[in-house]
């Protein structure tokens, strides 16, 4: 048993892609996530529960059903799949591209949740007095609400990275399950234990499962902290 781990550690090609599919998606939905909760924490408009909802959609719909939101919207008869091979000459499906694309669908309501609360806590009134100093909206942003709220914004950001790393259902349907290319840990550990490969999928559980619990233990720490 023992050799069959030691084996196997060797490829740790699974790691090294979900590590980089994870980096992506939690960037982009850093980004996004960030954006919409200040725009919901802070704007008053029509359709604001709307988008709250929408948002917060992929954390409830099944991952399967996610990713057969994301063949119809990216596939190559999709509107937004076939605009892209037409005009650019690439195609989502069955990449790493793709495979962080579905990780950040499934994780962005963790960072937006995180980030929603995190700004509405921050006191509007030093946000207004920094206004009537002169600053400008994205100075606010950046000098005021920013800084005040970025410990609940790391905290999400940090449970967005552990989801992505252990994508699965979204992920196999937009991206498959292709060796070296597509293959994350969670489709890793699937596929080892489909073959009888016990000792590769303990290899692969226990790193997954020590990196996940590495991060929330740290953004239970951040969240804390930022309540002190």
């Amino acid at each position: 048993m023992w050799t069959g781990i030691v084996d196997f550690a060797v490829d740790l090609t699974p790691l090294w892609l979900t590590l980089k599919v994870a980096g992506v998606a939690t960037l982009v939905t850093f980004i996004l996530g960030v954006g919409l909760a200040f725009l919901v924490a802070r704007s008053r408009f029509w359709g604001r529960e709307g988008l709250d909802a929408l948002c917060t959609l992929p954390l409830v719909l099944p991952p399967t059903v996610l990713g057969y939101y994301l063949i119809v919207l990216i596939g190559r008869q999709g509107w937004l799949g076939r605009w892209l091979q037409e005009t650019w000459g690439i195609s989502l499906i069955f990449t790493w591209q793709g495979a962080a694309l579905a990780a950040a669908v499934v994780s962005l309501p963790l960072i937006f949740k995180s980030a929603r609360v995190a700004f509405e806590e921050v006191n509007p009134e030093l946000e207004n007095a920094a206004r009537t100093l002169g600053l400008s909206e994205p100075a606010v942003f950046f000098r005021v609400s920013l800084p005040l709220a970025w410990r609940g914004i790391l905290a999400g950001a940090m449970l967005a990275f552990a989801r992505a790393m252990g994508e699965f259902g979204a992920t196999l349907m937009v991206a498959g399950n292709l060796p070296g290319k597509t293959q994350t840990l969670s489709l890793a550990v699937y596929d080892a234990v489909q073959a009888g490969n016990d000792a590769g999928a303990t290899v692969l559980v226990i790193i997954i499962s020590t990196v996940c619990i590495t991060i929330l233990v740290v953004s239970g720490k951040a969240l804390k902290a930022g309540y002190m």
